[in-house]
């Protein structure tokens, strides 16, 4: 036995070198999780371990060689067995599903925090901290909008301050984790998510991605700055004397693929850059997603919130369509200007000159494609004025 515990040595040795930050956090929503981390497990045990000493009981008691044992192969039921087996499961299963359905809604990564920690309440005082986060190949980008700043694989924030994190990814899917402040929450191309946290105590925290995203995925680190007031007062001052600038030429240069990126400071950030890095329109000529979502609600099908739009989209599309040449194929892309199409449309959603069957005939202007050969079409927009601006 004793050869045995000296073989266990080297393990506890091993276990010397691990980090417990899940289970010892420094925000109060990592340590919300831990308890319920904790709760649950604890929760679950109460059947596995019976179980598993049940298990080897019964195996040791009813062993061949114990000829003491009672054996009874008529026995089929119990009826306190029976309740024993299923009542202590059930209760275990409601209680469960009760914690978890309550930590799911309390914990919301998307639900602003409601205490800094245990003892103390969230105020109107506290004001939370934004931060836009954006994942690249391979590292981490931080805008701060309120300071105008931005920062590369270090992010920074004042102790017992709300944070609130906006976070999506230029193009491949990660998930940002700073395991000592909260959960783990994806970033994705063209979408925003968000995490609510708070850190608190002062101290450098390790942040990674963990949802693997290609070659460079293991150096993808950055370290959470946990700081005091005047700390973190001083850290923005270090980025803002910082001479260089995040504008759309630098951003482009800074998504190109790169691995184990040193720390980057950005004295001050181009207006609206965020906004086009989730619209996926940063590079110049490209259209955002929301224009093409706006166009998509101004031409759809009459359901919904836009249903105001759909007999505007109508005549967009017989208008699309009427775009053809001699084979029947269209000659260029067509960009719809909309505006001056719905602007004629009725209160009851039908537009001017729209009969029950289509577009009346008028003596509108006929449309003509801009840069592009006259159709062979006899198509006309029903509610057009001669001074609108329609074109393709």
């Amino acid at each position: 036995m004793r050869r045995f515990h000296l073989l266990l040595l080297p393990l506890l040795v091993g276990l010397g070198g691990c980090n417990f930050v899940v289970l010892e956090p420094s925000g109060h929503i990592a340590l919300e999780q831990r308890d319920l981390l904790i709760f649950a497990t604890g929760l679950m045990l109460l059947i596995i371990l019976p179980v598993m000493a049940l298990t080897v009981i019964f195996a040791w008691r009813y062993r061949q060689s114990n000829s003491a044992a009672r054996y009874d192969p008529e026995w089929h039921h119990s009826t306190i067995l029976e309740l024993v087996i299923w009542a202590a499961p059930l209760a275990i299963i409601v209680c469960l599903g009760a914690v978890t359905y309550l930590g799911t809604h309390l914990l919301d990564p998307y639900r602003p925090l409601a205490r800094i920690d245990a003892a103390r309440a969230v105020t109107a005082e506290d004001e939370p901290l934004e931060i836009q986060v954006v994942s690249l190949d391979w590292k981490w980008l931080f805008l701060y909008p309120q300071y105008g700043v931005a920062t590369v694989n270090e992010v920074a924030a004042p102790v017992d301050r709300p944070i609130h994190f906006k976070i999506t990814s230029n193009e491949v899917m990660n998930a940002f984790y700073i395991p000592a402040l909260a959960g783990m929450i994806y970033s994705m191309a063209g979408m925003e998510t968000q995490l609510h946290a708070v850190i608190n105590a002062e101290g450098d925290y390790e942040g990674f991605s963990s949802n693997y995203s290609g070659a460079g995925f293991s150096g993808m680190r950055f370290t959470f700055k946990g700081t005091d007031g005047a700390g973190f007062d001083e850290w923005i001052a270090a980025a803002k004397a910082d001479a260089t600038a995040l504008d759309t030429d630098r951003y482009l240069e800074l998504v190109k693929p790169s691995e184990n990126v040193p720390v980057m400071r950005f004295a001050s950030v181009e207006d609206g850059l965020y906004t086009r890095i989730l619209n996926m329109c940063v590079a110049p000529g490209t259209t955002c997603m929301s224009e093409m979502m706006a166009i998509d609600a101004m031409t759809g099908a009459g359901h919904g919130p836009h249903s105001e739009h759909a007999a505007a989209g109508s005549i967009a599309t017989d208008i699309m369509c009427g775009i053809t040449g001699a084979d029947g194929v269209a000659p260029g892309i067509a960009n719809v200007s909309f505006a001056s199409v719905a602007a004629h449309v009725h209160e009851d959603r039908r537009p001017v000159g729209m009969a029950d069957g289509g577009i009346a005939p008028t003596n509108g202007p006929k449309i003509r494609g801009a840069g592009l050969p006259q159709p062979n079409s006899d198509v006309r927009v029903s509610d057009a004025l001669p001074e609108d601006h329609i074109n393709f």
